[in-house]
């Protein structure tokens, strides 16, 4: 197993993580727009790129495997220690993965992150909601009021 390969499989999930990154945010619109019919469409999307990275890690990390006792390095070595046993351009080039790594980490960590507030908030205007219209009917007062609980509902979404 060759450091090319393993850049290679690097290069092949960085763009996989930036696919995610933009599925998160396509999410995020989603949401911001509550164009909730949308949302299990988005949700599948981001699911097969996860699945994809997944599959991607593991090739990544069967290379790795191969090319760490090459390099005086036990098994599974992060990015960082096989950047710092490899020889030149591949330390160069491996750090530069690492880096991008940790980047793109940090971006889709914090679109999730805003996707989940946006959630969260529309759970609790849902729940909010339900309960307004427990309790009217409840008090008897869905009937008198016709069609005000449909308002309420599209204001609450």
């Amino acid at each position: 197993m060759s450091l090319s390969d393993i850049s290679n499989a690097l290069l092949k999930e960085q763009a996989l993580l930036e696919m995610l990154l933009f599925k998160l945010e396509e999410e995020h619109l989603i949401l911001a727009a509550g164009r909730t019919r949308w949302l299990a469409a988005a949700t599948r999307e981001v699911e097969a790129v996860l699945a994809e990275i997944r599959r991607c890690e593991l090739l990544r990390a069967t290379l790795v495997a191969g090319a760490a006792p090459a390099l005086g390095l036990g098994a599974n070595p992060s990015l960082r220690d096989l950047a710092e046993a490899a020889p030149e351009p591949w330390d160069f080039i491996l750090d530069q993965h690492r880096r991008s790594f940790l980047e793109i980490a940090d971006d889709i960590g914090a679109q999730a992150n805003a996707n989940k507030q946006l959630l969260n908030r529309g759970a609790a205007a849902t729940k909010d909601l339900l309960e307004r219209a427990a309790r009217e009917r409840a008090a008897g007062r869905a009937g008198a009021r016709g069609n005000e609980t449909s308002f309420l509902v599209d204001q609450a979404l």
